[in-house]
């Protein structure tokens, strides 16, 4: 009698709601795969998650891993649906939340405004008390205030209290004390203190950090109850984790209690499988795409190791400083172009698409929900590109008539016909995506031609092979699923926390010492963390960084560091520095260098999938042939190009564009010349002509 192990991922985007899962044989080893999608229902995000289980076919009370992704704290933070804060922090230091950074980017505007600070001015409270930024204890804390704040605070509505005191990443012995007498005179408020997210210095960053923290955890656990209960009301009782910003998953318990770490949970865990896919097929040399129905996001993954960051804004742009999140987040740059990105012209006839997007509601035009608007959706579907009888998988008829009247309006605001329009558009969309992978390629010291781009998402195989093509790039690597690759993402994901701690030494003789009790002193802190939750110290693995930066120097560059520090490696890891300083910014400078703080990665597996090949098939690529029809490859002219069907292509299959890969969530363009190969794992290379 065979046993199967049943594991899932679900990931809430702004538009779909997507769900994969794997049915192995745990006798065989054979695996079966579900993909699905369904419509996200905001407010009540957790119901597209019941709706797409229900979708797959996938009875809860079967699973045995379950891991979770969702937008809901990033929308939180920018549709202010939070609750409202008090801020308890150092005697005269209230105002450091509104003083902010002097980083104003509309730096001539003379009208400039600040973006105004989640907390008001006389929701901002002071205690006694302070610490060095040694950590040494130059006044102690007084407690004495805190009633009466906390009784102000009850009277006025506060939901959520957040903690920061100065230097509380040297020393957090005030803060923990604060925090444990505000649960014990108010339980039932939400609180949190900057210590418990992160050690790093940097006030405004920490105060800031904080207050949005606790800005969004009732709702975050409000979220994440419902999910659980939702779940369980239909027999699901296996182990719930939830997607982190950092590239891993962490338990329901750990995520309620600080839920700012999943700000960006969506997005990292495509990245970290577009990490984990370049391990699978030898490509560790990562450019990774994401397109979806809003935005389009990338990162760059070098030797197999995607980048975190803890310089991390929300809402900035041109006009705003927007507001700094302190956590652990993928080094990612996101813009605001998708397949619902809306088209539109300037007063001076210029052409645009994006930011705005049709979302799911109404949609592109072509979805005939009511929308006017022509977004890159549409001119993929004019153009030929998206076979408009096989529209989203077959589940929408395609309304070319209000596709057509939408592209129409932008074509004569240009002075051109549909079809100019339709092509202005996907190269301008094109063109912005392209100006996004730069940021993270050459404007960081990578040559794009160095590494493979991996295309997932909605929209992602459809300009992939185009993006590719101005970038120099030589092959494309399109994963099976692609749709739902964010999803796929989850189930590569291992147990992860990450610890940054500030500590400043300079690198002589005598520091190794030092520095090593550092990392000792966190790893038992990490180690101690995992056992409360039943996870053995054998099975944690730690990966160790350095940040670093020349003395006098304000901004640190993260060296990964192998092994003990000891006095002999010194001299080897500030090289490492110089080689990392060098290739970012060009140079490198004859000056000390000295240790900022240290980035601990501590890991363990959790029901992580293990992936195995398929044999090569004996057809050939006529057996996946639906059709032929012609498309438009924009620059690259109109042709009659060969349709193939996804859910037909088996590895060892190869062919040669100009074609069409169609399934139910991804269309793929191959342009003329480019060369196609099927892997073992389904995933579609993309072998261009250069």
């Amino acid at each position: 009698m065979s046993t199967k192990t049943i594991r899932v991922a679900t990931d809430v985007g702004g538009t779909f709601t997507d769900l994969v899962c794997f049915e192995t044989d745990t006798a065989t080893g054979e695996s079966r795969v579900i993909t699905a999608k369904s419509d996200t229902t905001p407010p009540n995000f957790e119901q597209g998650v019941l709706n797409v289980l229900d979708k797959g076919g996938v009875d809860p009370s079967t699973v045995d891993f379950l891991a979770h992704g969702t937008t809901v704290v990033i929308n939180a933070l920018t549709e202010r649906k939070g609750v409202k804060v008090g801020l308890i922090t150092t005697e005269g230091f209230r105002d450091s939340l509104e003083i902010a950074r002097g980083n104003r980017p509309d730096f001539f505007n003379l009208h400039y405004r600040k973006p105004e600070p989640f907390v008001p001015r006389y929701l901002r409270r002071e205690l006694p008390g302070r610490m060095s930024y040694r950590g040494e204890e130059m006044r102690p804390l007084d407690l004495s205030a805190l009633p009466a704040i906390l009784a102000d605070f009850r009277a006025d509505g506060v939901e959520a209290v957040a903690v920061c005191f100065l230097h509380a990443y040297a020393n957090p012995a005030h803060e923990r004390a604060a925090l444990e007498e505000i649960r014990r005179l108010w339980p039932e408020v939400a609180a949190v203190s900057s210590h418990q997210i992160t050690r790093e210095w940097r006030e405004y960053e920490r105060s800031s950090t904080a207050v949005l923290s606790a800005y969004v955890q009732p709702t975050a656990e409000r979220y994440l109850t419902r999910l659980s209960d939702g779940l369980s009301a239909k027999g699901f009782a296996g182990n719930l984790f939830i997607m982190q910003s950092n590239c891993g998953v962490d338990s329901v318990e750990s995520v309620s209690k600080i839920p700012i770490t999943m700000v960006e949970s969506g997005p990292a865990s495509g990245f970290w499988g577009a990490a984990e896919l370049g391990r699978l097929i030898g490509e560790p040399n990562v450019l990774a795409l994401d397109i979806g129905g809003t935005t389009a996001k990338c990162s760059l993954i070098e030797d197999g190791r995607v980048r975190i960051m803890t310089d991390y804004w929300i809402e900035r742009d041109k006009r705003s400083a927007g507001y700094p999140i302190m956590v652990p987040v993928v080094d990612l740059v996101e813009i605001g172009n998708g397949g619902g990105s809306i088209a539109w012209v300037d007063d001076f006839a210029k052409l645009h698409v994006g930011p705005q997007s049709a979302g799911a509601m109404p949609g592109p035009a072509a979805y005939g929900r009511g929308g006017t608007s022509a977004t890159t959706t549409d001119a993929n579907l004019w153009l030929g590109r998206i076979n408009r009888d096989y529209f989203c998988g077959g589940s929408v008829v395609a309304d070319m008539k209000a596709a057509e009247t939408a592209l129409k309006a932008v074509g004569d605001r240009l002075g051109v016909s549909v079809t100019e329009a339709a092509r202005g558009i996907i190269r301008i969309a094109n063109n912005n995506m392209v100006n996004a992978l730069k940021l993270v390629s050459l404007n960081r010291g990578h040559d794009p031609r160095d590494f493979t781009l991996v295309a997932f998402g909605g929209g992602g195989a459809m300009h992939a092979a185009a993006l590719a093509a101005e970038l120099g790039v030589a092959k494309v690597v399109i994963p099976a699923g692609a749709s739902v690759f964010s999803a796929w993402g989850m189930m590569m994901s291992d147990l992860r926390r990450d610890f940054f701690v500030t500590h400043l030494a300079d690198l002589k003789a005598g520091a190794a010492a030092e520095i090593e009790a550092l990392y000792a002193e966190t790893e038992k802190l990490a180690l101690d963390q995992f056992a409360t939750e039943g996870i053995a110290a054998s099975k944690v693995r730690f990966l160790r960084y350095g940040k670093f930066r020349y003395q006098n120097q304000e901004h640190t560059t993260e060296v990964l560091l192998e092994g003990p520090v000891t006095d002999a490696r010194l001299g080897a890891i500030e090289t490492a520095f110089h080689e990392a300083y060098e290739r970012e910014y060009t140079y490198r400078l004859a000056a000390p260098v000295e240790l900022v703080g240290i980035h601990l990665v501590a890991a363990a597996e959790v029901g992580k999938l293990e992936m195995k090949a398929r044999p090569p098939s004996d057809k050939p690529a006529s057996a996946a042939l639906k059709g032929r029809r012609s498309v438009d490859y924009a620059l690259d002219g109109i042709h009659d190009a060969a349709i193939y069907d996804g859910d037909k292509l088996e590895p060892g299959m190869a062919f040669a564009g100009p074609a069409i890969v169609e399934d139910s969530g991804t269309t793929v363009v191959v342009h003329p010349g480019n060369r196609v190969e099927i892997d073992g794992y389904g995933n579609i290379h993309i072998r261009l002509k250069n």
